[in-house]
């Protein structure tokens, strides 16, 4: 048995997009032009575009291990922050882009590309738009046609709403249509009740059969009444005997047009994450931060992804990424601003310096980091640990930590070893090495130089434990096969190698006049 496949082939199937062909065709009705009649609508998307507007748009390099470097001397940042290389500028650019994702398919804008090289950005109305889209559902592809001319996706940048296809997406026109009619609908009717000066409407009723010229009196009567330009001309009707006039509509505060209007305003407040305050003019500053997070935010993230596939080339992908700068959109108010510096100081992660530069401030070129002195340092590299209370320094071995001497002599103190005799309660007995204890005066017991290895040149113990502490400081983690390394203060040269217990021992030592 033989299976024969067969293609199917297909025109591109074409997305009609006038309205009244759509009306025609049982889709909604609503338009961008009746949307943006309603001051809710036209409102919020004028308050977003105008942050996405006026926040800039940077460009940074991954650097493995190291922060992000940002690159400022690329001619995209100039097209997308000040001249886009068409008529409209970048602020008029976002604007126009951001109305067309809200209330049209998407933003769309041509690049223009010299021998490969990005010249220009050029907005083009979501109206001259048309996508050729191909039958299959899986391995999705389309073409982008205006004025006739086709195009590929990659020659154009794209701003897409809740799209399903990449090509284009869903306006709130048509998702959120019975909404904006409804109040488009309201707006009419007040408009309406407002040009025959709030009179309702009615019918006339009468007793008795009236003639052809009291009908055309009656008509002409009403006419008048309900004329939005009645000056100079009666507004009241004069009805004869027997005939009657019943109303048969409501007022607006009947209707509770002022409520409506106020719900509906909170309706369309959800749709773009706004709060009310904020469409009022009347927010507070926690008003105007969520603003920023849940408004303007998301939308320029949709904005960084397609600039990172459409203006990026494929080899400085993964390498290179745009950004919005929304330092200053989530800086917050003052307060709450100093109480994270101030945080951020006391944890040690922020410097005096850094917390001036975000604050737009001159540095005052302090590099000092405060510790407080009940703090343990510990160096993960050298494991060495640093107590700033007593100024001691200890390595971490593999016995456990060794002491290294530091500071004066008289502050010195030897390490016990671990043969000394102890009593039946566990106490230290007298006797058992560790060297002789001589005393000063105040009755404080002190120990002799800590050297471990006899061999080399014996040191006081105070010129031992500055030599330690210079030395390690020298040469981090040396270890005693490393060999010997030459170490110098005011009067001496010395050589020296490290002993495995933090310590060192000297091999020579030879005043710094006597060498040559």
């Amino acid at each position: 048995m033989r299976w024969f496949w067969q293609k199917e082939n297909r025109a591109a199937e074409v997305i009609p997009e006038d309205p009244l062909l759509i009306s025609f065709l049982g889709g909604s009705g609503v338009t961008r032009e009746m949307a943006l009649q309603v001051p809710t609508v036209a409102g919020g998307i004028d308050l977003i575009a105008n942050m996405v507007a006026s926040t800039p748009i940077k460009l940074y390099q991954e650097q493995p291990g190291v922060k992000a470097r940002e690159v400022t001397s690329d001619i995209r940042l100039r097209l997308l922050n000040d001249e886009t290389g068409d008529t409209l500028n970048a602020n008029e650019f976002w604007k126009a882009m951001v109305r067309d994702y809200y209330l049209g398919k998407g933003g769309y804008a041509y690049i223009r590309r010299d021998n490969g090289r990005i010249s220009g950005l050029h907005y083009v109305r979501e109206q001259d738009v048309s996508i050729l889209k191909g039958n299959d559902p899986i391995l999705k592809d389309f073409n982008i046609q205006v004025a006739g001319n086709t195009y590929r996706p990659f020659e154009f940048f794209k701003i897409l709403r809740n799209t399903q296809d990449g090509a284009e997406g869903c306006p709130i026109t048509q998702e959120n249509a019975k909404l904006i009619e409804t109040a488009y609908s309201a707006l009419v009717y007040e408009r309406n009740m407002a040009r025959r000066g709030g009179n309702k409407k009615g019918f006339l009723k009468s007793e008795k059969a009236l003639d052809k010229e009291s009908l055309d009196s009656l008509r002409n009567a009403f006419s008048r009444l309900y004329s939005a330009d009645s000056e100079g001309s009666d507004n009241f009707v004069l009805l004869n005997k027997g005939i009657d006039f019943k109303e048969s509509s409501n007022t607006s505060a009947e209707l509770q047009m002022n409520e409506n209007k106020q719900t509906n305003a909170a309706e369309f407040a959800k749709l773009f994450h706004v709060s009310t305050g904020c469409m009022a003019g009347t927010a507070g500053e926690k008003e105007v931060a969520s603003l920023a997070r849940l408004a303007a935010v998301p939308l320029m993230s949709t904005i960084e992804c397609a600039l990172n596939r459409d203006l990026l080339l494929e080899k400085e992908k993964g390498h290179y990424y745009f950004a919005f700068d929304t330092k200053e959109l989530l800086r917050g108010d003052m307060q709450s601003r100093f109480a994270a510096y101030k945080t951020a100081l006391d944890a040690n992660f922020m410097q005096i310096d850094e917390v001036r530069y975000a604050e737009d401030m001159e540095p005052l070129g302090l590099g000092w980091i405060r510790l407080g002195l009940q703090d343990v340092l510990y160096d993960p590299k050298t494991h060495e640990l640093f107590t700033p209370n007593t100024g001691t320094r200890q390595i971490l071995g593999d016995s456990g930590p060794e002491a290294l001497p530091q500071g004066p002599e008289d502050g010195i103190l030897e390490q016990r070893g671990r043969y000394y005799k102890r009593d039946e309660k566990g106490r230290f007995a007298g006797g058992g090495g560790g060297g002789s204890i001589r005393r000063k005066k105040g009755g404080t017991k002190y120990a002799p130089s800590p050297q471990r290895n006899h061999n080399g040149v014996q040191l006081k113990p105070k010129e031992y434990a500055k030599l330690c502490g210079a030395f390690n400081t020298r040469y981090p983690g040396l270890k005693p096969e490393d060999g010997a390394r030459p170490i110098t203060n005011a009067t001496y040269l010395y050589r020296a190698s490290a002993d495995g217990y933090g310590g060192l021992t000297v091999h020579s030592k030879q005043p710094i006049k006597d060498r040559g």
